[in-house]
């Protein structure tokens, strides 16, 4: 009589489990002890958060909570030192690199996260050193000619890299329906402006779980706050890429994290059109407004500001105007208006870019929604406290996500891309700082060494059954 072999029962299966979870958790706090002590060094005292719960490990009743992966997410700008103007934060009072860097250090590590996404990171250097020391392997990718780029850290006794990529938004094409025989690049790439920005993916498995893991991807999208187009067809090109990826690592079932500094807030276009909102009167205008061609895409075009042409793809490259009205940090120069030949995706043809099932979920919009239920202050740290968006996706977003003497706004954000058999539930996050603990403006000593506030997010999800 042939063998059956040798079979474990759910009760050996379940023992197996809870012998990795601890196994794990071990790990986890040998790396914490390991980590420098914050706060030992006074020139890196910062804002301390709290970090809210939102008190439910899964939304699906069928779902045994035991089985969750947890994984702890932050995101942050920690504003490269080479675009550190003083006319740009003229109430900031640490500014220069000796003055910032303990408070970036502390800030790095006071999440605990097994996952940090950042950008404009320029002084590798010293960041490299602190994140070894901390545990953390990373893939680091910038640019072309950049003098910053984006980072992706993770815990080495957690996750294994797998496989990375990097999306150079200028060379990607938006268009599937071109002729390929007639049409010219620039209609393929349906871009308005050549930024230099990228994303950053990296597919990371799960230690003791061969083919379990999860795809992260960090960007920096285009600053300048007129070019809404460029930046919709950036975020679109980066959740296609991101699930493309995942599906030529033949991993369809490893949920998707995409943070960083999107550079829109959640009333722009770009956010609706992510979450699956229906584009609005405004919103339609500022997309149409902004469907130009800058002289990057099209040398023949007459350069109406020779002063910020120099740097223009790079943010705050010039100064605060008298007149905001003629502030090339603030209005479209150097650019005509698009013609159909140059490519540019219509609203419909925007709408199909990011047309997939399931949508991305936003981890701070869902989660602090969730703690909003159960604390009544939250609220007012919300986006939606002080703009109205009524039942719109987008209004349980922090209040602030970067906050200087010219720029007040949110910017930064946690998507998550989940598989349908795979739901991720947000069950805590860091929780935003109030107004008045920001004014007059960051960077602020002891408060923050960035123009932008992190975010840090904890994301549970279901493990693949054995």
């Amino acid at each position: 009589m042939p063998s059956q072999g040798f079979q474990l029962t759910q009760e050996q299966i379940a023992l197996s489990e809870e012998r990795k979870r601890l196994k794990l958790l071990k790990k986890k706090e040998q790396a914490e002890k390991a980590q420098p002590s914050l706060g030992s060094d006074p020139r890196g005292k910062i804002l301390t958060r709290e970090f809210l719960t939102t008190g439910r490990p899964t939304t699906d009743p069928l779902v045994d909570s035991s089985s969750l992966i947890a994984v702890k997410v932050m995101t942050w700008n920690l504003l490269a030192q080479t675009l550190v103007r003083r006319e740009l934060f003229p109430v900031s009072d640490c500014l220069k690199s000796a003055q910032r860097e303990h408070m970036l250090f502390n800030e790095i590590l006071s999440h605990n996260a097994d996952i940090c996404c950042l950008q404009e990171l320029d002084q590798k250097e010293k960041i490299f050193p602190l994140l070894d020391r901390a545990g953390y392997s990373y893939v680091f990718k910038a640019g072309p000619k950049k003098k910053h780029g984006s980072l992706i850290a993770f815990r080495k006794e957690m996750y294994t890299e797998v496989g990375s990529r990097v999306v150079e938004y200028d060379l990607q094409t938006a268009r599937v329906d071109t002729n390929e025989e007639t049409s010219s690049d620039r209609a393929k790439h349906g871009s308005s402006f050549f930024t230099k920005n990228i994303g950053n993916l990296v597919a990371l498995r799960r230690d003791g779980a061969e083919q379990d893991g999860v795809i992260v991807a960090t960007t920096h999208l285009f600053w300048h706050p007129r070019y809404t187009y460029e930046r919709a067809r950036q975020v679109g090109i980066l959740f296609r890429e991101v699930d493309a990826f995942r599906q030529v690592l033949r991993c369809p079932h490893w949920p998707c994290i995409i943070a960083g500094d999107f550079n829109f807030a959640p009333d722009d276009a770009a956010y609706s059109l992510l979450v699956g909102d229906p584009l609005l009167p405004n919103q339609l205008t500022s997309l149409s407004l902004s469907r130009v061609v800058h002289v990057t895409i099209d040398p023949s075009v007459p350069r109406s500001s020779p002063k910020a042409s120099a740097n223009d793809d790079e943010e705050g490259a010039t100064a605060e105007a008298e007149n905001e009205e003629q502030d090339p940090d603030r209005i479209i120069v150097n650019a005509r208006r698009a013609r159909t030949e140059d490519g540019l995706l219509s609203d419909e043809e925007l709408k199909q870019l990011f047309d997939r099932t399931p949508r991305p979920i936003s981890a701070y919009d869902e989660g602090l929604r969730a703690c909003a239920a159960l604390m009544e202050d939250v609220r007012q740290v919300t986006f939606g406290g002080r703009v109205d968006l009524g039942e719109r996706h987008g209004a349980f977003e922090p209040i602030w996500t970067s906050y200087t003497h010219y720029w007040k706004t949110v910017l930064d954000y946690i998507f998550i891309l989940a598989p349908a058999e795979r739901p991720v539930t947000i069950t805590g996050l860091a929780k935003p700082h109030a107004t008045e603990t920001l004014d007059p403006g960051i960077p602020m000593k002891g408060v923050c060494g960035s123009d932008h506030i992190s975010l840090c997010a904890e994301l549970c999800w279901p493990s693949i059954p054995a």
